[in-house]
């Protein structure tokens, strides 16, 4: 077993979502191994805090008033299930460094994201991977075995491993097809069996939770996208098992606000509805709760467990700050009163990379509404989303024009300016300018 010097955990806190009696009381959920899993991983459990996310987030100006919060783990190649082989190195730990360092530090679950599909974010050049639109025996082979392996270990039965399962693929399936890379994995069938391969493989272990990625409303919200989603979702939750899926999360690494409490879709602004507006673009959902709790309902309804969970990441979507509005807006024009109104003040809901002004959202927290387990921080705040510019790297990251500020945008965000951060580095590399932002921006305030 590798052993990290005695300061990383150092850095680990405790964290503890506070139990919740509805949760607690509902019937444990069995694993496809028979064994039984609680129905919420999160309830009256203490997270995990990432040591190498936590010391860069003390070494920014203020940064120790988060960093004790737990935040997930991204294997998002195959060389970071082992991480860094020299046992004495301060460099990246692998996965059987971060659970061992769990069960060490007395956290009762861990969070990982699994990331590393085959032609891998087919629409996104800033997130593509390692994976060719073929390799989809080494993803079984070379990536979900090994971490399977790891994770089966007896050591860390007590630990609850939560497993974020391949953002951004399904949904891009549903509304991407126009992209030749989609198309292409739409065709081969890469991502549908790829997610129903990491399912089924790490479903096995009775100590873990899946949960799939859905989008966001700003996404798969419109009508001709959220059923055909849902539909598509519960074909693989069959393939893989429905056991083997936990639950799904909403907004993973995205910006829309949790709520919007000024107005909902069918607010009328001079005898029109809000989501006539430019901003609603006939989306009936304008925010991640109402979308998540929505999206749940049509699922449990095609056949997943009726205490099926979804989770919210809420890393990035606080906006708040001196631009945050504090009343409803006065203006009786429809677009102007939303302008004046919305919390998401991102220029499109479509823009998703390092978005200038965004704050840190909702502190972690179980059971927090009706149907979600958990707001969580998935993405890792300071981690960007994608460079700026074109910047040479071997971690296959491309560039995508999405996070370019000086880009005119695209139909994929009605032809809008990005509103993207100047000068970030690739996807997953330290921004200190986004951490300081986020600081700056959060609500609840710090």
């Amino acid at each position: 077993m590798r052993m990290h010097r005695a300061w990383i955990l150092g850095l680990l806190a405790a964290f503890t979502f506070p139990s919740d009696a509805m949760s607690d009381a509902r019937p444990p959920r069995h694993s496809a191994s028979g064994g039984l899993r609680v129905d919420n991983p999160y309830a009256g459990s203490t997270g995990y805090v990432n040591p190498e996310w936590s010391a860069k987030a003390r070494a920014e100006p203020g940064g120790e008033r988060i960093s004790n919060i737990p935040t997930a783990i991204w294997i998002d190649r195959i060389a970071a299930i082992e991480g860094t082989p020299d046992s004495q190195s301060n460099g990246p730990m692998g996965v059987r460094d971060h659970l061992d360092a769990a069960v060490a530090s007395g956290a009762g679950y861990i969070q990982f994201v699994i990331y590393n599909l085959p032609g891998r974010d087919c629409a996104a050049l800033a997130s593509n991977g390692e994976l060719g639109p073929e390799d989809l025996r080494r993803y079984e082979s070379e990536y979900i075995d090994p971490i399977a392996r790891i994770m089966s270990a007896p050591k860390y039965r007590s630990l609850r491993i939560v497993n974020i399962i391949e953002i951004d693929s399904l949904p891009n399936l549903i509304t991407n097809l126009n992209v030749p890379q989609c198309a292409r994995m739409k065709s081969n069938g890469g991502y549908v069996e790829g997610v129903t391969y990491a399912l089924k493989t790490l479903g096995a272990l009775p100590n873990v939770y899946n949960y799939v990625d859905a989008g966001h409303h700003g996404w798969l919200g419109w009508d001709n996208n959220f059923g055909p989603a849902a539909e598509l979702f519960a074909e693989v939750g069959r393939a893989a098992g429905m056991d083997n899926v936990h639950g799904f999360i909403t907004n993973t690494a995205n910006y829309s606000a949790l709520e919007e409490p000024y107005f909902d879709a069918d607010t009328r602004i001079g005898g029109r509805l809000i989501r006539e507006s430019r901003w609603g673009d006939w989306n009936p959902y304008v925010d991640e709760l109402s979308f998540a709790q929505a999206f749940r309902a049509r699922l449990i309804s095609l056949g997943f467990d009726a205490n099926l969970g979804m989770l919210i990441d809420t890393s990035r979507n606080g906006w708040g700050g001196p631009e945050r509005p504090t009343a409803p807006g006065m203006a009786e024009s429809l677009d102007t009163f939303v302008d004046q109104s919305r919390i998401d003040r991102r220029i499109h809901v479509g823009n998703w990379c390092n978005q200038a002004g965004a704050g840190l959202g909702e502190r972690p927290a179980a059971s927090p509404a009706p149907g979600i387990d958990a707001y969580v921080w998935i993405k890792p705040p300071g981690e960007s989303d994608g460079s700026s510019r074109l910047l040479p790297n071997d971690d296959g990251k491309g560039f995508d024009r999405m996070c370019d500020p000086s880009y005119g945008g695209n139909e994929r965000n009605g032809n809008s300016r990005t509103g993207a951060l100047a000068d970030t580095p690739i996807s997953g590399a330290w921004s200190s300018g986004q951490f300081r932002e986020l600081m700056q921006n959060a609500h609840p305030p710090l």
